[in-house]
């Protein structure tokens, strides 16, 4: 199947200090929350006739993403809390590697489009544009994680098999390889790290854009955009800034990237639901609403 001689690898965790393991095990109601409030927002915007702006359309698939993103990553976190080391396969390893946040650039366009331009808004932001972003931001994500995968499979594996990490990570088989890694973790470090600085940089533009326009609107409509893209943007900054931490660096392994990985695969998940909903009048409505029929 694989000229790999390791065909499987065992993950160590997060820490070997017990006390600290007991504490972890709080993973298990943030993952069960996590996918749960994720279903709860697919279902309310798929059936709330109110919830049909595009920003939702988009928030649709970002809660589909994370929830994707939690449930391949947090499983086997979880089993090594049970048993305290577990492994996983070549191929499962390979699928863990696939973490895409390029949903939020379409969303912040969605807001710049909505403050900047509102009266063209719905004429601009129109059904099959939004449809035609996403395909586009999904194709151009799976075909990058593709090539960086498909490098990666060409990575020999014949010495220890242990990862000292809770989940796959490129730099961490890097380290594992027993043939040359020097080229692939270059492009590991342009093509993850250099996208994700590339992406952040765009969005701190937009917003600053966004932010010079609001001195036009009214103060009620100031605090509603502010309100709106605050949310967004709290969720830009927790999922790029780990990402670029990790990997616009020389290719190494250092201890806290385990807990940066925490942070973006099971933390970020976790509060991108309470972010978009807690100040979210119309999400709120919406659930209350589905809550009284009776279809949630």
């Amino acid at each position: 199947m694989s000229p790999h001689n390791v065909t499987k690898f065992v993950l160590l965790g997060l820490t070997q200090n017990p006390h600290l393991q007991k504490i972890l095990f709080i993973v298990l109601p943030i993952f069960l929350f996590t996918v749960l409030a994720k279903l709860l927002m697919v279902i309310t915007i798929s059936l709330s006739p109110t919830l049909s702006a595009p920003m939702y359309f988009f928030l649709n698939h970002l809660s589909f993403l994370d929830a994707s993103l939690i449930s391949v990553t947090t499983p086997k976190f979880i089993i090594y809390l049970l048993y305290q080391r577990t492994t996983i396969s070549w191929g499962a390893c390979l699928t863990q590697l696939f973490m895409e946040v390029t949903i939020l650039t379409v969303m912040a366009y969605d807001h710049y489009v909505a403050i900047c331009k509102p009266l063209h808004y719905t004429a601009i932001m129109q059904q099959g544009l939004c449809q035609l972003q996403v395909v586009v931001v999904w194709t151009a994500g799976i075909l990058r994680a593709t090539v960086q995968v498909l490098f990666t499979m060409d990575l020999t594996f014949c010495g220890p098999n242990l990862i000292d990490h809770f989940m796959c990570d490129f730099f961490s088989l890097l380290e594992l390889a027993c043939s040359d890694t020097y080229s692939l973790g270059m492009v590991v470090a342009a093509n993850t790290g250099g996208m994700c600085l590339l992406i952040f940089s765009m969005l701190l533009i937009s917003y600053i854009v966004i932010l010079i326009s609001l001195k036009f609107h009214d103060s009620e409509g100031r605090r509603k955009a502010l309100s709106t893209c605050g949310a967004h943007f709290t969720v830009v900054v927790m999922s790029f800034v780990s990402c670029i931490f990790t990997y616009t660096r020389p290719v190494a392994v250092y201890p806290a990237d385990k807990w940066v990985a925490v942070f973006f695969a099971i933390l970020t998940p976790m509060f991108n639901p309470i972010i978009y909903t807690v100040r979210n009048i119309e999400v709120k409505n919406a659930i209350r609403s589905l809550l009284k029929r009776g279809v949630i």
